[in-house]
């Protein structure tokens, strides 16, 4: 190991994004000597340096250094790379972020394949002690305020991981800091600032090549230090040739102080969307270990604080800018451009103007120094890839939340996915998309609401699944109504395009906008509260701006990834799923016999119509999905003690069963419409009848599942049979289709056999949580546990197979041979499943 560098722990890595984790810090004033830090005595005299083993600056820093002067000087002599880290420097906290520059062709690692995507963040502090200088690394998982009792304790209990040691080579000139070798550390085997763990098992990497790895630049500014490195690692997989035994990417590294001061942080509210990050707060007075959270946001302060006051519009000091990469195709550039600028009006409702602005990026002779790897700059970053996808990450203080850039990932095939969806669910009533390629006014207008949606995330608010409830379906159908609201108050839900209305409603607004819930979440996330008032008391107004707007769907926030609550559904439009759906499978009705003609294309084969023809069975199946939720379905309405009313309460039973006949008419009744053999003889090879058999037996079972039923049972002891739909109910309606009397065909077969299979399971089978699954967690997000063997659940099973039984038997007694042959089977299944063989 090199002696000028050792790294000495691979501290635990913080992930801040999406996610919204990591923390709040405890800091503690120290007195300190002039010209020194708490751990950082002041240089001692040249004779003393000497003998220490610090040789002089000049002979460290030559005449032939190449020097860059920023947060850190910055020096290169011959291959060697130097840091002059001044005293003022030394225990300021630094955000490090670590992304890919480039990367080769074919790499499968999801969010780490293009250059630009991150791969790691952590806080450094640059910690002096003796002749060594340290890079530590600190957690925010807890926190105490200096003045608490608790303060102490919670130090001794959070000490910062050592990731790097260094000698020091020299002080500088005037003795005001020192100068440490680098070049070892940045082309070294780090995870922190290389390849991740999941990188470098999905290509079986064996080991760092230092000999094909290599520093490439390091670029320093007045707040951050940026590296660019070339890293090549063996592996037993290559993303293009293996016979190389090797993978090479580019890394870039920001180092970006962070402010002496951290801004004030605004408490989260689960009434209120936003990412957000929480710790475990020791200093407060709860008489428990209370976790506390902040909201991520950027900080906005206005120019001219009483015109604010007086409710005029003012530019904030510091707008948010983004720009565009320079590789973006040029046709698209206004497009995005346009996505961010729609956010100005709902920055509006938070009283500033102009508060976020894109800007297509400067060329090289506009600005030499500007890089889309600099953390100083957030930029839309435009991947070539065949992926169908967008995110809008962000990068925020770990201490605060404050939101301090972005890295949006922006991939080419997206407009294959937006092509796709606007066909398939627009095309019944909108004839300009019925072509195999859109214009590019079309697709350009398709990507600005792509791009304010993932805008919207790196603002810090997150998917809004509760918002396209807002809206009644009848209203959808409304062409005063839509061109006002479009399809949902918030741009930040799934509520794709309006599938809903009908031909003849003269609808053209077919998509959302930035709506009335994205207005009020960025004037609760970003209003500047005058009064210098504490992140408690704001909280307090807070409150009350909430209170004033519950009950109203329009702000209703609804969260991403329970399947508890029928509103909460990505991909969903209206108030009422089977309404919405009824509606939206007409349309399917109408486009699916065109599909051929409306993709033809001269001389080109048929994969347009299978893929078309795929998406449109796909979309029913996501019907499928609305519909079920409302089975067992709860509404959750998040509240405080001042709001009257349950958090929690399960959907009428009306409601249910209406759920229970829309599937008993459009899924378990065969839909014969999804089959024109006309068009599947140009690509099907016998896959696609499957799929739709695929849709009927996965719905099934998704409705006798064990999670559901305990919610069923749930629902039955605490509201009684009167209010709740039970589970004879949901057996005797499911029954009554897919065993209805007559032939059946070989759909119905199929149902039937899914039908006792499922039952089967639930005699069989505990359906539990893993174990140590945190049981409460599962709950939220609609796994609701349950111990099968000691609950109602196999007495009702038995008693339905019971009645299966006699149905199938006389069934078996008459018919053709196939019906015949089908029920006598079922008829053995369901006896051996009440008379298990030992």
């Amino acid at each position: 190991m090199n002696k000028n560098f050792k790294v000495l722990a691979l501290a635990g890595i913080l992930v801040f994004g999406a996610a919204g984790t990591g923390s709040v810090y405890a800091q503690k004033k120290s007195k300190t000597t002039k010209g020194t830090t708490p751990t950082t005595p002041a240089a001692a005299p040249a004779a003393a340096q000497k003998k220490e083993g610090i040789k002089p600056f000049s002979e460290v820093i030559t005449a032939k250094a190449r020097t860059t002067n920023g947060l850190f000087k910055t020096h290169k002599v011959d291959d060697k790379w130097y840091f002059e880290i001044p005293d003022s420097m030394i225990n300021r906290e630094m955000l490090v972020v670590t992304r890919l520059a480039k990367a080769p062709v074919g790499v499968k690692v999801g969010n780490q394949q293009y250059g630009g995507e991150e791969l790691n963040e952590q806080v450094w502090k640059w910690e002096r002690r003796g002749k060594q200088v340290y890079i530590r690394v600190p957690s925010y998982s807890t926190r105490a305020d200096a003045n608490s009792d608790m303060y102490e304790s919670v130090q001794n209990s959070n000490l910062a991981q050592i990731l790097a040691s260094f000698e020091i080579k020299a002080y500088n000139k005037d003795t005001s800091g020192v100068v440490i070798d680098v070049t070892d550390f940045y082309n070294g085997d780090i995870m922190a600032i290389g390849a991740t763990d999941q990188i470098r098992k999905a290509y079986k990497v064996t080991m760092y090549d230092a000999t094909r790895s290599y520093i490439d630049t390091i670029k320093t500014f007045p707040i951050n230090v940026e590296v660019k490195t070339a890293k090549t690692y063996r592996a037993a997989e290559s993303p293009t040739d293996s016979s190389n035994g090797a993978v090479t990417f580019e890394f870039n590294t920001s180092m970006l102080l962070l402010p002496k001061i951290p801004v004030k942080a605004r408490i989260m509210d689960s009434r209120v969307g936003f990412f957000g990050q929480s710790q475990i707060d020791y200093g407060s007075n709860a008489q428990k270990a209370e976790r506390t959270a902040y909201i991520h946001r950027w900080n906005l302060v206005p120019k001219d604080t009483n015109a604010y006051k007086r409710g005029e519009l003012v530019e904030p000091v510091k707008p948010i800018v983004i720009y565009i990469d320079p590789a973006t195709p040029k046709k698209w550039v206004p497009f995005l451009i346009q996505g961010i600028n729609d956010w100005q009006v709902a920055f509006e409702a938070a009283g500033f103007k102009n508060a976020i602005i894109g800007k297509e990026a400067p060329t090289p002779q506009q600005d030499p120094q500007f890089s889309v790897e600099d953390s100083r700059y957030s930029v839309v970053r435009y991947f070539a890839s065949d992926i169908a996808n967008a995110y809008g990450p962000h990068v925020s203080d770990p201490r605060t939340g404050q939101i301090l850039e972005t890295h949006i990932g922006w991939y080419h095939n997206v407009m294959n996915l937006l092509r796709n969806w606007y066909f398939v669910q627009t095309a019944a009533i909108n004839p300009d998309v019925r072509k195999a390629q859109f214009t590019d006014a079309q697709m350009g207008e398709l990507i600005r609401f792509v791009s304010s949606h993932e805008i919207g995330h790196t603002l810090g608010l997150p998917h809004n699944f509760g918002s396209s409830y807002a809206y009644p379906v009848d209203s959808l159908r409304s062409k005063t109504f839509t061109d006002k609201h479009g399809t949902a108050p918030s741009i930040m839900d799934y509520a794709r395009f309006n599938y809903i209305a009908q031909p003849g409603d003269g609808v053209t607004k077919l998509h959302p906008q930035i709506g009335e819930y994205d207005k009020w979440a960025v004037k609760w996330g970003y209003s500047w509260i005058p009064g210098n008032k504490t992140a408690e008391q704001e909280k307090e107004i807070l409150d009350q701006w909430t209170l004033k707007n519950a009950g109203n769907p329009l702000y209703f926030y609804g969260r991403q990834g329970t399947s508890l609550d029928p509103r909460l559904q990505s991909e969903d439009l209206g108030d009422n799923a089977m309404k919405a759906s009824t509606y939206g499978i007409a349309n399917l009705k109408r486009i699916l016999p065109n599909v051929e003609k409306w993709t033809y294309q001269k001389g080109k084969d048929y994969s347009d119509l299978k893929e078309i023809y795929t998406e449109i069975v796909g979309q029913f199946n996501r019907y499928m999905g609305h519909v079920a939720t409302n089975v067992g379905g709860l509404s959750e309405n998040f509240k405080t003690y001042d709001q009257k009313g349950p958090v929690y309460a399960y959907l009428p039973k009306a409601k249910q069963r209406e759920a229970v006949t829309f599937f008993n008419k459009q899924l378990f009744t065969t839909p014969l419409w999804l089959i024109s053999n006309d068009q599947l003889n140009k690509f099907d090879n016998g896959v696609l009848l499957n799929r739709i058999k695929g849709v009927q037996t996965n719905t099934l079972g998704n409705l006798l599942s064990a999670s559901r039923i305990a919610r069923l049972l749930d629902n039955e002891t605490k509201n009684g049979t009167a209010k709740a739909y039970t589970l004879p109910e949901l057996f005797t309606d499911l029954r009554s289709s897919v065993f209805v009397a007559g032939r059946a065909d070989a759909f119905k077969r199929n149902l039937q056999r899914a039908y006792v299979d499922r039952l089967e399971n639930l005699m069989t089978k505990e359906n539990e949580l893993p174990v140590g699954f945190p049981v409460d967690y599962a709950a939220s997000y609609g796994l609701t546990p349950i111990n099968v063997g000691l609950s109602d659940i196999r007495p009702l099973v038995r008693a339905e197979l019971k009645t299966l039984l006699a149905t199938t038997k006389a069934r078996a007694a008459a018919g053709d041979a196939i019906t015949k042959a089908h029920y006598e089977d079922l008829n053995i299944r369901i006896k051996d499943i009440l008379n298990p063989k030992k």
